[in-house]
């Protein structure tokens, strides 16, 4: 593994904010991750990218209270960062020298594979999946597309675009009411409608495609949420289980980040040994089939009166606040959080040295 010279220590670079819907989200995650980290092991190095999508290099954290813990500020730099092509990270001409590079950045511009390639042009390890896994999980239609092909259960949908009007008939033909209306490329449930009627479904789509170029139309299942936490490269492992019992109509983005009594969390899941080791089978296949790395949070419905399991999304940089799933069910698994960061940042080191080994010429 290598180290940067400053006094033994792995430099780990926290790429944080962003331009996405999930800036807040990613500060909050952020402060976490910049509290957990080791420091008699880790140095870090705070960069800061604000909703325009500038990245400051941050002289010191600024951690501010926020619902169910802290957040870290993004501050104007009077030096903007830079990636260059095996330079790596640059402030005003100057390399900043980085071991390793720690994206916690949800949703677009950061968890789509855009962010990634960047860091794979300038030669630089960083945790989490490469820019394939990225970019076809936070596609959702292109992830059932391919769980489908794969022979994993998965609610039926359509996707619309703009012109959709034509695309209603079709909708109302396959499913019934309710139906749940999402971006296909948002997180954090931002821009997701449950609806009852023609006129909200309209309503919903609309409102859907200001967030992304495609919507999708799935029917509500009348099922328990149940989440897994899956960790690793080529072999990876899955968690116990969690399941989330929300108080709104559905796992909302107020439910989720900022209603306190939003959401009750239960960790372990209750689940028969059988279900529960289904959804950790059916989590690491899903996993290594969009091609993921490093770390995913894989969520499922449990319909109630079948038991029937069906994959619903993959998250591959899961929220990592205090209260977030992912941390909390790999800590019920007996994995710290600090031990977690730790083990993320070897697979981090392990994926790269594996892809420096390659030949790209003859």
């Amino acid at each position: 593994m290598p180290y940067s010279s400053t006094m033994g220590l792995i430099t780990v670079c926290i790429l944080f904010g962003g331009r996405s819907g999930e800036h807040e989200v990613s500060c909050r995650s952020a402060a976490s991750v910049a509290r957990n980290l080791d420091p008699e092991r880790y140095r870090q190095v705070l960069i800061g990218i604000d909703e325009e999508g500038k990245w400051h290099l941050q002289q010191d954290a600024r951690f501010q209270t926020a619902p169910y813990g802290e957040r870290l500020s993004v501050l104007p730099a009077a030096e903007n960062v830079s990636l260059e092509p095996a330079v790596g990270l640059v402030a005003a001409s100057r390399p900043i020298p980085v071991d390793v590079v720690f994206p916690v950045l949800h949703g677009t511009f950061g968890e789509d594979g855009t962010v990634q390639g960047l860091l794979e042009i300038a030669n630089l390890p960083y945790v989490g999946a490469g820019v394939l896994g990225s970019s076809l999980a936070m596609d959702k239609q292109k992830t059932k597309e391919i769980w489908k092909q794969s022979g994993f259960p998965v609610v039926d949908f359509v996707t619309v675009r703009d012109g959709y009007v034509r695309s209603i008939g079709i909708i109302l033909e396959r499913f019934g009411f309710p139906l749940f209306v999402k971006p296909v490329t948002a997180g954090s449930s931002i821009g997701i409608t449950k609806v009852h009627t023609k006129e909200q479904l309209r309503t919903a789509i609309a409102e859907a495609l200001c967030f992304d170029t495609k919507a999708m139309v799935e029917p509500a299942v009348d099922a328990r949420e149940i989440e897994c936490a899956v960790l690793g490269n080529e072999t990876a492992e899955a968690f116990e289980p969690g399941e989330i019992l929300p108080s709104h109509e559905f796992y909302s983005y107020e439910a989720k980040y900022v209603d306190p009594e939003g959401a009750e969390l239960k960790l372990p899941a209750e689940l028969p040994d059988n279900l529960s080791e289904e959804i950790r089978r059916l989590a690491v296949a899903a996993f290594q089939a969009v091609e993921c790395s490093g770390m995913a949070r894989v969520d499922f419905f449990l319909e109630k009166k079948t038991n029937r399991i069906l994959l619903n999304e993959i998250n591959t940089i899961p929220g990592f606040t205090n209260i977030s799933m992912y941390p909390k069910m790999c800590e019920a698994s007996g994995l710290t959080y600090p031990r977690l960061l730790d083990r993320l940042i070897e697979l981090a080191f392990e994926r790269h040295g594996r892809r420096g080994a390659l030949r790209y010429n003859l």
